[in-house]
């Protein structure tokens, strides 16, 4: 039968009942087409400053402060004691409007927008982890072999070895001197810096390697980073190349040797975010995972903070939690699974004058949502093999929003029940937030896990969402702009909506 619309019955009921998606860059008019390259681009300076959990934050740190956020330890009373809090309640509380944050031993930070409702009704919050792979030193790393100065590592994250030999590498880190004195390295990001690198066999030696399984090529003892060849200008001093090298840290830094036992160095691809492809439409970058998910979750909560500012307060408490050490397990005083996010809500409700704080903080975890950014693996025509196209993530089809997480039978993960589930759906497309479905490769195939579980534990909804990733876990991942945007606009209408 043909309806007046010159279409089927068929035709009409299928756009009914199918899920079809678009193309987020067939939708996409001017003036958004601007809004999503300027966006992009700054993501793609805010990525080139934060290539570590530490300078990430700080960046946010440094926006927050200029958008008249305060400290929370600041209203907490620098004197302490069990009544620091009822009197700060009593005498500098928080009342709707305000802004507070709490930075976490410099890697991990939360902060909030507070509403004109009780927190017992609940918050909205938006979650992301800010850590990505990469190569740790080891507490006593440097040696010397063949005269050549080596840097011996431990990977952090789930790395393929292979990857990481043979690209530049930056060396960024914090240093506590015995001095006491705290310092700051970056080398390898200027294009004036020397960079490093981890060497690899010439095809020529290589063919015993070439037999190995990818996995075998290299063993996470063997990425040793290639530091200094030249020796120190005494010939009757041992070890001259490592002396040389050390000599030149003391001089700049006023490191000792023994400094490297406790300091974060970290080394990460020297290389800069770029555009890719012909059409520019993608953002090639070491550490989209999950930062890119960390900036569309602050900017939005951000923006949405500052048009309070001309509409007044939130109805609901808006909060954004920026974690670090998800890529190892949300261990640690930084991660997820420490009290840091359950610490700052109960500052929250102390400092909101809340009756019965201990009570009511239970009450408004189990009344809270979250939507738990974090990334998914997007389709790729390369390795098809490893995907179920049904319940794949694609580049360009917006937000990816995945109802489970785990291994094999769903270990380990989080699940999001039904009601919410819809809830999020629903605000989505009210706003015309473009969404999909994503799991993580086909069952028994792998898996993965992100900060969601954690904060579920507590009573949260929480649901996982994100944008689609191509060579995710690589020196150099690759995301849409579109779907960068798009996870920009949807952690938005959460906060406003939800």
């Amino acid at each position: 039968m043909i309806k007046k619309s010159g279409k089927t019955s068929g035709e009409v009921l299928g756009e009914k009942l199918f899920f079809n998606l678009k193309n987020c860059w067939d939708t996409a008019k001017a003036p958004e087409l601007d809004k999503i390259e300027a966006f992009a681009g700054a993501y793609k300076q805010f990525l080139d400053a934060g290539k570590t959990e530490r300078e990430f934050t700080r960046q946010v740190l440094d926006r927050l402060l200029k958008k008249g956020f305060t400290d929370i330890e600041t209203l907490l009373g620098s004197a302490g004691g069990k009544n620091a809090a009822g009197r700060a309640a009593k005498g500098r509380g928080l009342v709707p409007g305000a802004k507070v944050y709490q930075h976490i031993r410099d890697k991990s930070l939360v902060f909030a927008c507070i509403g004109s409702r009780p927190l017992s009704e609940g918050i909205n919050i938006i979650g992301a982890h800010v850590d990505s792979p990469r190569i740790d030193l080891k507490t006593n790393p440097l040696y010397e072999d063949s005269e050549l100065a080596m840097l011996d590592t431990h990977y952090y994250g789930g790395i393929k070895y292979y990857q990481w030999t043979t690209i530049p590498l930056a060396m960024h880190g914090t240093v506590i001197g015995k001095d006491g004195k705290r310092r700051e390295i970056c080398i390898g990001e200027d294009e004036a810096d020397p960079v490093f690198t981890i060497t690899d066999l010439l095809p020529h030696l290589a063919r015993e390697q070439m037999q190995k399984k990818a996995s075998e090529f290299f063993d996470g003892e063997g990425l040793d980073i290639l530091a200094g060849s030249r020796p120190y200008p005494d010939e009757k001093a041992k070890n001259r190349v490592k002396l040389y090298l050390l000599s030149l840290l003391h001089e700049k830094y006023g490191i000792l040797e023994e400094d490297f036992a406790g300091a974060e160095i970290e080394f990460v691809p020297a290389h800069k975010a770029r555009d890719l492809g012909f059409d520019r439409s993608m953002i090639g970058a070491y550490g989209h995972d999950d930062r890119c998910c960390a900036y569309a979750g602050f900017s939005a909560a951000l923006d949405f903070a500052a048009s309070g500012e001309k509409s007044g307060p939130p109805e609901k408490t808006t909060v954004c939690l920026l974690t670090d050490k998800e890529e190892i397990g949300s261990m640690g005083n930084t991660g997820a699974q420490s009290r840091l996010f359950e610490n700052f809500i109960a500052y929250l409700c102390a400092l909101t004058g809340e009756s019965s704080p201990e009570i009511n903080l239970r009450r408004c975890f189990c009344k809270s949502s979250m939507l738990s950014a974090d990334v998914n693996a997007a389709y790729d025509p390369n390795y098809d093999s490893v995907y179920d196209k049904k319940t794949a993530s694609y580049f360009g089809k917006g937000l990816v929003l995945t109802k489970y997480t785990g291994r094999g039978g769903k270990f380990g993960g989080s699940e999001a029940n039904a009601e919410f589930c819809q809830k999020v759906q629903a605000l989505l497309n009210k706003n015309n937030v473009q969404w999909q479905y994503g799991d993580l490769g086909k069952v028994d195939q792998g898996g993965g896990g992100t900060i969601a579980q954690h904060i579920a534990n507590l009573g949260v909804e929480v649901l996982d969402c994100g944008i689609p990733v191509l060579s995710m876990h690589s020196p150099f991942e690759v995301i849409s702009k579109i779907d960068l945007y798009t996870a920009y606009k949807g952690c938005a209408a959460f906060l406003r909506e939800a």
